[in-house]
């Protein structure tokens, strides 16, 4: 298959459309949860949902533009973290198309796989660029760890880990429920639906 063909079938107007839906709810409770200082994210859930209806390249472009938008918006640190978005969009499409959200427990299982990946590009970007510290409610956790005697590499790989652990099997699990309670009419509009919805 060509590229121009997987392109377009990759990024329907319905995919377009769904992308930009998402990224609406992606910020909302990005900063919802930013407000209330929670230790979790919730800023994904577009970018999950996209990436179990449309595949993982619209899933991993929904999750960058959303952090670029939101940079543009209000906040410059959710601009360094959109590799972070986009790495949580394509790893959600892959864990579809391999099967791993056909039951709520598989959700689960692709909670924790996508938190392994956000973990890989997330602790550089937040050491290097950050020090540690982002002003997001995870940052107690980094502080608790130092406290501890931990060094900051370890405070912050514990603190990523910990807090996008619970962040995206939440994630992941709603959007598997989303995705389970969409009407038939939309899902076949949706090219990656059946990964979910088959079961």
């Amino acid at each position: 298959m060509s590229l121009n063909r997987r392109f377009k079938e990759d990024f329907t107007t319905t995919t377009v459309v769904l992308m930009s839906i998402a990224i609406v709810i992606n910020i909302v409770g990005g900063q919802l949860v930013s407000m209330l200082k929670l230790p979790i994210f919730l800023d994904s859930i577009g970018t999950v949902l996209v990436g179990l209806l449309a595949g993982p390249w619209a899933g991993g472009l929904t999750g960058l533009l959303t952090n670029l938008i939101w940079g543009m918006i209000s906040s410059p640190v959710a601009a360094a973290f959109s590799p972070v978005a986009m790495a949580i969009g394509i790893a959600a499409g892959l864990c579809a198309k391999y099967g791993l959200f056909k039951t709520w427990w598989l959700a689960m299982i692709s909670g924790v796989i996508i938190t392994v990946f956000n973990a890989i590009v997330a602790v550089p970007i937040r050491l290097y660029m950050f020090g540690g510290i982002t002003g997001s409610g995870a940052d107690f956790i980094t502080s608790y760890m130092l406290a501890l005697g931990k060094d900051l590499f370890g405070s912050v790989v514990i603190s990523v880990f910990t807090a996008n652990l619970i962040d995206k099997v939440i994630t992941a699990v709603l959007a598997w429920g989303i995705v389970k309670a969409l009407p038939l009419r939309t899902t076949t509009r949706l090219p990656r639906a059946k990964n979910v919805v088959s079961a």
